[in-house]
């Protein structure tokens, strides 16, 4: 199994608007996806930052994910939104 938790923290409150627009399909293709687990992303109290807790069956998956994410509207429109994330596979 893949875990990934962290943080998605925007900068501005017109990128948490569309972080809130974009996260509703990307939460629903995210946990389509083949091998995927759990996939949460919530919001916080501050309105700009949300928790993320992502769990795949395995590092293919996991890449599987990543690939399509990096090429969808969510990825492409939210890439300067700095996340902090840490994986731990095991």
């Amino acid at each position: 199994m893949i875990r990934l938790t962290g943080t998605l923290r925007c900068a501005t409150p017109e990128d948490a608007r569309l972080v809130e627009r974009l996260l509703p399909d990307h939460i629903r293709l995210s946990r389509a996806s083949a091998g995927c687990l759990s996939f949460s992303v919530l919001p916080q109290e501050d309105g700009l930052t949300w928790a993320v807790d992502e769990t795949f069956a395995d590092r293919a998956a996991f890449q599987a994910h990543q690939a399509r994410t990096a090429k969808s509207e969510w990825g492409q429109a939210t890439a300067h939104i700095p996340r902090s994330y840490q994986i731990v596979e095991g």
